[in-house]
């Protein structure tokens, strides 16, 4: 762990000098934004401050002035230091990339401790984009800090989402089935995947309710294909039924119960089994975790045996990979990480492991059993001497059971702030589940998912 140590102010001399390197990131500008309150939107990623139709994300000279207490605290003279005092000239703007230095100079040493700095931020290519003085009050006794007494932080965006809608945003629109969008947010669901170009909605039910709900939100639904069945079960059965018309290419759930949708899926005669078990898969962007995680099943299996949890883990190796995942890891969890005959889901996760070596689960690694420590986190599993492609690096988390696995899903949805994305897989076609819960870009994300699934599929 880094430490800092001082000089103190019988020990500087004029001459001394020190610099600190330091990545611009687009993360700094939010942290800088919330600690300010400066929400002018020249320095936000993603807005255009000043209407040119272009984002600006310029760097606040606050924060570039910032970088030069960095120095003094942290180099020369280091902890213990106390500003008095700081003249600056702003000479340029910096962005996110680009790597900025900040250099201070010991000029003079005055009474009552007081020492004065040539201070100055440079950009690439070392041109100056600030140049001052400061004056600062040296420790007089030396003082030495840990790094790591200062918590970390970690930025709520959802970079994994926004690059997923980019990739989908290009593919042509699938045709969705959407089943009784008769409330204001199962219209707005279905409306914001037509905006964004990610689905081309039919909806099914209650033409009277589905207006009234356009009218109360002020949505135009004008040019949208709307097929009358106020009947939520018969509405259902109608979506099935485009699918197998080659009218529908998904199926997404508006304002009803999932058991009903789920029966029409489900049925034996005309509806879109295939010869998969179904299973829900939660595509999750969890701030500060550098991939995407998915959990599954928190939605349709409450205690899957070992035959089931195959078909949801193979399921769940798919869908990773046509959102991007090369070579998915699947994590196949437990309360331990060794097999116990008395804890059955260690036992279902030694075989899970066993059968993906031989081959009856493809596409993916399959590892387990894992807790969910050395699951996700490496210095875990190293901690715990497991050996694993897996362990501490799963992209896939497969719970033993419905309770678990909602459980953990909206554990870190609540807690831990992360967007989520839900898809049922193993139809004919992906059936998006959406939620009265969920905001804008979770509905938008399953859209997304749907369709970067359905091009999956048609590609194989």
């Amino acid at each position: 762990m880094t430490r800092y140590a001082n000089t103190t102010y019988d020990a500087l001399e004029i001459g001394m000098e020190a610099s600190v390197r330091r990545l611009c990131v687009a993360d700094d500008l939010y942290v800088f934004a919330h600690a300010s309150g400066n929400m002018n939107p020249m320095h936000l990623p993603e807005l255009d401050g000043d209407g040119d139709g272009e984002p600006e994300a310029v760097a606040p000279s606050a924060w570039l002035a910032a970088l030069i207490s960095g120095v003094f605290g942290n180099c020369l003279p280091g902890p213990g230091t106390l500003y008095r005092s700081q003249n600056l000239r702003f000479l340029g703007r910096a962005y996110p990339g680009e790597e900025l230095v900040a250099r201070v100079k010991v000029l003079s040493k005055g009474a009552n401790r007081e020492v004065r700095f040539e201070v100055s931020v440079e950009g690439p290519e070392g041109k100056r984009l600030i140049e001052g003085e400061a004056v600062v009050i040296a420790p007089d006794r030396a003082v030495s800090v840990e790094a790591g007494v200062v918590p970390g932080l970690t930025v709520q965006r959802h970079v994994h989402f926004d690059r997923m809608l980019a990739r989908a945003e290009h593919l042509d629109p699938i045709p969705t089935a959407v089943v009784a969008p008769e409330k204001v947010d199962a219209l707005e669901g279905a409306l914001l995947g037509r905006d964004h170009t990610l689905i081309t909605p039919i909806l099914v039910g209650s033409a009277a309710r589905i207006a009234q709900a356009a009218t109360e939100a002020g949505l135009d639904i004008t040019g949208l294909e709307i097929i009358d069945e106020p009947d939520p079960a018969r509405a259902a059965a109608r979506a099935v039924a485009l699918v197998h018309e080659g009218r529908a290419k998904a199926v997404m759930k508006g304002h009803l119960h999932t058991d009903l949708l789920l029966a029409a899926v489900m049925k034996r005669e005309g509806g879109l089994r295939t010869g998969r078990r179904l299973s829900h898969v939660f595509a999750m962007d969890v701030p500060g975790v550098d991939h995407m995680v998915f959990v599954t099943d928190a939605a349709i299996n409450i205690a899957p045996d070992l035959a089931t949890k195959v078909d949801i883990v193979q399921n769940a190796i798919d869908l990773a990979r046509a959102l991007g995942v090369e070579e998915p890891k699947a994590g196949i969890l437990s309360a331990v990480e060794v097999v116990n005959p008395n804890i059955p889901s260690t036992v279902d996760a030694a075989a899970l492991s066993k059968m993906a070596d031989r081959g009856q689960i493809t596409g993916g690694l399959v590892d387990g059993p894992l807790a969910m420590d050395n699951a996700i986190d490496l210095h875990a599993a190293a901690t715990k001497g497991i050996k694993s492609l897996v362990a501490g690096r799963a992209d896939i988390l497969v719970a033993p059971n419905l309770e678990s696995a909602n459980m953990l899903a909206k554990q870190l949805t609540f807690m831990a702030h992360a967007e989520a994305g839900g898809l049922v897989i193993g139809a004919m076609v992906p059936v998006i589940l959406s939620s009265r819960a969920d905001d804008e870009k979770a509905r938008l994300a399953s859209c997304a998912i749907a369709a970067l699934y359905a091009a999956y599929g048609a590609g194989r």
